[in-house]
C-alpha cells in the first residue's frame, strides 16, 4: 500500500485545522476554513487557483503547510488529493491501463499484470456473494472458540486476518502457535467450535489433515481456496472460492486477501460498539506502548 493512501490522515488534517484554527492568525485562519470547507477543492486545485477562491496569498497556504509540519503545499495537499482519487477510482476507468501497455516491454508487462491482479480481485469478490457471506459471519460470531490454519506462504493471509478478526471476535485463535503442530493445538476442538482454513494448491498436508480432524469432531467448517474440492474426507460447511491464477509460476494472493478484508468488513459491523471500543482499547494500548513510529506526529501544529 502506498505510505500516503492512509484514509484516516485528512479526517485528522481536518480535526486538527478545526481545533487549532481559533489560535492562527487571520490569514492561515482563512486558509485553514478553506481546506476544512472545501477538500475536495483543495485536493484538485494547484495553490494559485486555491488562494484565488480562498481570497488570500498562495503564501498562506504555504505558511500553513509549514505550521502543520510539512515541507510543502503539495505534501500538504497529496492526502486530500490521493483519498479523493482512491474514492473515485471506480470512475476513472481502465483506459490507464492500455495506454500503459503501450509504452514499450516492461510496461506492456506491467499492464498484463495489473490487469491479471484486477481480474483475480473482481473474479473472487463475485464469488463470495452476500448471502453466503451472512451465513458465515453467523457461523463465526456462535461458535464458542473460531481458529483459523494455513501452512506457507498462506499463512501470512491466516495471520492478517487473526491479527485484525480478534479486535471484533476475541474467541478466535491461530494456529499452529510457535513451534507446534496444528493437530496439537486443535485438541480441543468441539462441536461448538469453528474451524477456518485457508489452502491453495498445492494444498498443504497439515491442513488438510486439520480439516478432517475438525469434521471428525463435529466442528462447523468455514474453507477459503481455489477449490470447493481439495482433497478425499475434506468437508466444509461454507466455502470460499477465489482465484490465483497469475502471470508468473506461482499462485497469487490478491483475491484472497480482498476476500479476507471483505469478511472482515462484515465481522466489524456485525460486532456493533462493543467491537468499535475494543478495537479502539486495542489502538489505545499500542499508542501508550510505543508500539507505533510516530516521529513528528503529523499533522502537528506548531505555536
Amino acid at each position: 500500500m502506498d505510505p500516503h493512501l492512509d484514509p484516516k490522515q485528512t479526517a485528522r488534517l481536518i480535526a486538527a485545522l478545526k481545533e487549532q484554527i481559533g489560535q492562527m492568525p487571520a490569514k492561515l485562519a482563512q486558509a485553514a476554513k478553506y481546506i476544512i470547507d472545501n477538500p475536495g477543492s483543495f485536493a484538485l486545485d494547484p495553490v494559485r487557483d486555491t488562494a484565488r477562491k480562498a481570497h488570500i496569498s498562495a503564501n498562506s497556504f504555504v505558511r500553513l503547510a509549514d505550521r502543520l509540519g510539512y515541507d510543502s503545499f503539495e505534501a500538504l495537499r497529496r492526502p486530500f488529493r490521493d483519498a479523493l482519487i482512491t474514492t473515485n477510482e471506480a470512475s476513472l476507468g481502465a483506459g490507464w491501463i492500455a495506454q500503459m501497455a503501450a509504452q514499450g516491454p516492461a510496461a506492456a508487462l506491467q499492464a498484463s499484470a495489473v490487469q491479471s491482479e484486477l481480474n483475480m480481485v473482481s473474479r473472487s469478490l463475485r464469488q463470495m456473494g452476500a448471502d453466503r457471506t451472512e451465513a458465515i459471519v453467523e457461523t463465526l460470531r456462535c461458535a464458542k472458540q473460531c481458529y483459523v490454519t494455513a501452512s506457507r506462504a498462506s499463512y501470512a493471509l491466516a495471520y492478517y486476518f487473526h491479527y485484525v478478526a480478534r479486535m471484533a471476535l476475541p474467541a478466535i485463535d491461530l494456529v499452529p502457535r510457535h513451534v507446534g503442530t496444528t493437530l496439537d493445538d486443535l485438541i480441543g476442538l468441539g462441536p461448538e467450535d469453528c474451524l477456518i482454513a485457508i489452502t491453495f494448491a498445492p494444498y498443504s498436508t497439515s491442513t488438510i489433515q486439520a480439516l478432517r480432524q475438525a469434521r471428525k469432531l463435529g466442528a462447523r467448517i468455514v474453507l477459503i481456496s481455489d477449490s470447493e474440492v481439495i482433497a478425499p474426507g475434506v468437508e466444509a460447511d461454507h466455502v470460499l472460492t477465489v482465484t490465483t491464477a497469475s502471470l508468473h509460476p506461482f499462485g497469487a494472493y490478491a483475491g484472497a486477501m480482498a476476500v479476507l478484508d471483505c469478511l472482515l468488513t462484515h465481522l466489524i459491523e456485525a460486532g456493533g460498539a462493543e467491537a468499535r471500543h475494543r478495537i479502539e482499547a486495542y489502538e489505545a494500548l499500542r499508542q501508550d506502548s510505543g508500539a507505533y513510529w510516530t516521529g513528528a506526529k503529523l499533522p502537528q501544529i506548531r505555536s
